[in-house]
């Protein structure tokens, strides 16, 4: 596969194709762990672990499955790795594991994961299908933290609360109470905060991707050069 192919798979994992702002998939994980960036990034480096081993092996084993068992098959390799991934965070990051609680198995039946099984990783290479996996997995964690980050600084005045339960004691550094003495906004920890979180993120999306658009069409197109004669 040609090197701007590959530039184009990123850029969709990242951005075009964002499933959590365009695709609109795993948006329960995405609504129910997001109270904090911490919460969020957690979630987001278990799915996209998930992903990335998941659309490897299916890529894999993609001409050895037959069309009619795919889903099943797909779906025991995706819930293999959800388990070793949560035994790690359970050995591991115990503190994280019980606040992120049962959404860490619930990386199962993620739409995004057995979709891009489904849609990308069983019909081309290992490279490609690994290449889709960590883009798609990094676009939806950047969705993640974007969303946590906005309703902790909303809700409780803080970012990255608590980051040491995931990352280490060194990652003490990275909390920080932003508001002095802010009791915060009750909504925006609550269900209706994460609705309306994730809106606006989109909304934002939606904006800047149409300010491109309009600097795209601005930008002349040079005038074909003509042939020389020989």
């Amino acid at each position: 596969m040609a090197d701007i192919a590959y530039a184009k798979i990123v850029r969709d994992g990242l951005w075009h194709n964002n499933q959590s702002l365009v695709a609109l998939l795993g948006l329960c994980p995405l609504l129910a762990t997001t109270t904090s960036a911490t919460n969020g990034l957690g979630m987001g480096i278990a799915t996209t672990a998930v992903l990335l081993l998941s659309n490897v092996t299916i890529s894999l084993i993609r001409r050895l499955v037959r069309p009619e068992v795919r889903i099943p098959v797909y779906v025991v390799v995706i819930a293999s790795f959800v388990t070793v991934v949560e035994l790690l965070m359970k050995a591991y990051f115990h503190e994280l594991n019980q606040v992120l609680g049962i959404f860490i198995a619930l990386i199962v039946v993620n739409c995004t994961i057995l979709g891009r099984a489904e849609a990308f990783a069983s019909k081309n290479p290992v490279g490609a299908a690994a290449v889709d996996g960590l883009s798609i997995g990094i676009g939806s964690t950047a969705a993640l933290v974007a969303l946590g980050a906005l309703r902790e600084l909303l809700g409780q005045g803080t970012l990255f609360a608590q980051a040491h339960l995931m990352l280490g004691d060194w990652a003490r550094v990275l909390e920080l109470e932003l508001v002095a003495g802010f009791h915060g906004a009750l909504a925006a920890i609550l269900p209706p905060g994460a609705f309306i979180g994730l809106g606006l993120l989109i909304a934002l999306k939606n904006v800047i991707d149409k300010r491109l658009a309009r600097k795209a069409e601005a930008v002349p197109v040079a005038p074909a050069q003509p042939a020389q004669a020989g």
